[in-house]
């Protein structure tokens, strides 16, 4: 029997209905998303409102705020919305709060849109003025600070700031001796690029900016945290993740290995090396292989990282070429080592006297803290107090050391219970930190156990990114006089405390049925035990010491909505008497007659002061010599700079090299270290 072939008509209503299918589900599956992220928006208005300490509510001002936020977060140089976007967009002004309060967030994703299609109208400008002739002799100056610029007031200014831009990037790669074939493919990879990553913007990512953008209206700490982001921030706590140890990079739309991380699969296994490049990624044996080119790299890593002995199959191509290969890797528990605490027993140079004193360092780059590990009971849950106490007694097993530093410079804070447990290290029981709850009621959070792990001469080395836990430690050091504080002139300046709270608790009637992500909110300010919040003005240094990090607008004084500083009544602690005001002062005086003597500090001055001349300028130049002229003597500062660190010390950059480097600035602090050895042996013998 011979089958008919359907009719013309009979096939378009097939492709019809399918068609017809195929959208009601995705209208399904987007009704249910946005149903989700609006219950998300309630919950989150809801906590804030609830849990912050301001106690404030979301109202107008808040709206207005709110704005102002999501349209620098979304168009931060003022280089794709125009001036009547931007004008209809605040007919909304004192809208939001009512709209988000009731779950309503079609505004974000509306004003995204509009956000994607004016980039999409710059990115196909670019492309041409990347390919058009550019005048290098010109004295032409492009703006750079857009806080003094206006939104552009038609397409053609608009056009005219990325002729500017365009040319600006052109200048740099030619000033870089880059042929203009190869500048212009690279600027149309860079841009094709920036084209791609915003595509693949989620809906996840774009409510996560919004509510954010809500949240820092509150204070610039307090964030919305997606399920993805809650991930990595728990990762950041743990120092452990799930996956195959490899550390990536996106680089033209491809996902390259940067490193390997010692212990991990990938080590294990030994076939996957440092420029490696991933095209796919499939699950398990026989998961279809997913083509992950031009992918975001956040998406790429939630792809690659799993459950501890689950697989993961790689399509690899070699950095020498050669056939794609695929590997098989199971992932495992992975220690984030490198983000741990570490210490190390220096002796003191000769070049610094040649005494032979042993100076222990002890290096923190955050204060984590395993809170499920803890929660379980786990025996070696992940802590800084107890690598820090594992530090101390291997100091004590290698003999007395003369003098402890803890270096803090870049340890942006964490968990603060660790900040209490390792200030408890260095000072025998008491209050370490004040804090303020919502209700005003001021709590004192003491060391409870006796004794400490180490009770000599103690240098706390802090600089401007030194921030939130870091502070609570050093500001419980200099209270106490138990040590003294060098480097910048303060630290970061956050007095305030973040509690990290998942979004839809029992107490508003959910389930946690549906994983919505959390709120890292506000919930308390810290002081210090003389009463002071480091909030704004951070930690002051005993000797402070020239630093071009000093001099540039980092801190809490430069983020908007930041909390003021205030005062509490001093808990009662007594100081232990290990600095005295002379001591400082002379500290101080030897400290700066070293300085003014060292060529390499004097440099350095130079630096901060050149730094300070360009600081505040509002443009930059685009002609040719002039450009070359400023580039010729910063590259002149930083090859000398990079000869002096490689002569310093040549095994930097290996992964053994020490955590206390040889440079001038460590040898200051070095010497300070030994100045107070020596001021507080001369006070003992005074006082017999």
């Amino acid at each position: 029997m011979k089958l008919k072939s359907p009719s013309r008509a009979a096939t378009t209503l097939l492709v019809g209905m399918a068609l017809f299918v195929a959208t009601t589900i995705f209208a399904q599956k987007l009704a249910a998303e946005r149903a989700a992220d609006a219950t998300t928006t309630k919950l989150v208005c809801e906590m804030v409102a609830k849990y912050h300490i301001s106690q404030g509510e979301i109202n107008d001002e808040t709206s207005k705020k709110l704005l102002k936020r999501y349209l620098k977060q979304l168009d931060r140089q003022k280089l794709y919305l125009l001036a009547s976007d931007v004008k209809a967009i605040q007919t909304h002004a004192t809208k939001l709060d009512d709209l988000m309060k009731s779950g309503n967030v079609d505004f974000a994703y509306d004003v995204f849109k509009l956000y994607l299609r004016r980039l999409e109208e710059r990115m196909a400008m670019a492309d041409k003025l990347i390919d058009a002739d550019h005048d290098f002799s010109l004295d032409e100056e492009m703006v750079i600070d857009a806080d003094k610029t206006d939104w552009a007031q038609s397409k053609a200014e608009l056009d005219e700031r990325w002729r500017r831009r365009i040319k600006y990037d052109l200048l740099n790669l030619k000033l870089d001796d880059t042929e203009l074939a190869e500048s212009r493919e690279r600027m149309h990879k860079r841009y094709r690029n920036i084209r791609t990553m915003a595509r693949q913007t989620e809906d996840a990512e774009m409510l996560e900016m919004y509510l954010s953008s809500l949240t820092h209206t509150f204070d610039p700490h307090s964030s919305y945290m997606s399920p993805e982001t809650l991930e990595d921030f728990r990762i950041q706590m743990e120092l452990s993740l799930e996956g195959i140890g490899a550390a990536l990079q996106s680089e033209d739309g491809l996902t390259v290995v940067k490193q390997i991380v010692p212990g991990g699969a990938a080590h294990e296994e030994g076939s996957l090396a440092v420029g490696d490049k991933i095209t796919g990624v499939a699950q398990g044996e026989d998961g279809e292989m997913v083509d992950i080119v031009e992918m975001k790299l956040s998406k790429v890593v939630r792809f690659i990282r799993g459950k501890k002995g689950t697989i993961v199959r790689l399509q690899i191509k070699a950095e020498d070429g050669g056939e794609t290969k695929v590997l098989s890797l199971t992932r495992q528990k992975i220690e984030l080592k490198e983000s741990a605490v570490k210490g190390e027993i220096i002796e003191a140079p000769e070049r610094l006297g040649g005494r032979k004193l042993r100076i222990g360092v002890v290096h923190i780059p955050s204060f984590y803290r395993d809170f499920r590990g803890a929660q379980r009971g786990d025996k070696d849950f992940k802590s800084t107090s107890r690598d820090v106490r594992k530090v101390l007694d291997e100091f004590h097993l290698k003999g007395t050391v003369d003098v402890v530093i803890v270096d803090l410079r870049m340890n942006g804070g964490g968990a603060l219970s660790e900040s209490i447990e390792v200030s408890g290290l260095f000072i025998d029981r008491g209050p370490v930190v004040q804090v303020k709850e919502q209700n005003g009621h001021i709590k004192s959070h003491d060391d409870v156990d006796s004794g400490v792990a180490y009770d000599g001469p103690l240098v706390v080395v802090c600089n401007r990114l030194s921030a939130s836990a870091s502070e609570i430690f050093a500001g419980a050091i200099k209270d106490y006089k138990r040590g003294i504080v060098v480097g910048d002139s303060t630290t970061h300046g956050k007095g305030t405390v973040q509690n990290v709270m998942p979004v839809g608790r029992r107490f508003f009637g959910l389930l946690n049925q549906q994983q919505r992500g959390a709120l890292k909110l506000t919930i308390n300010q810290f002081y210090r035990v003389n009463g002071d919040s480091t909030q704004n003005r951070g930690v002051r240094s005993d000797v402070v010491l020239p630093s071009l990090l000093d001099h540039m607008d980092l801190g809490e004084s430069f983020l908007d909505n930041a909390l003021a500083f205030d005062q509490v009544p001093a808990a009662g602690y007594k100081p232990v008497g290990l600095v005295a005001d002379n001591v400082v002062q002379m500290l101080q005086q030897r400290s700066k007659k070293r300085v003014m003597a060292e060529p390499d500090f004097q440099k350095k001055q130079k630096e901060i002061e050149r730094y300070l001349s360009r600081k505040n300028r509002k443009t930059i130049t685009l002609n040719e010599e002039k450009l070359r002229q400023e580039r010729d003597a910063d590259k002149s500062d930083e090859d000398k700079k990079k000869k002096d660190e490689e002569k310093d010390d040549p095994d930097k950059k290996k992964a053994d090299a020490p955590i206390f480097p040889k440079a001038f600035y460590n040898d200051e602090i070095l010497s300070i270290s030994i100045d107070y050895i020596d001021l507080l042996k001369g006070q003992k013998t005074a006082k017999k």
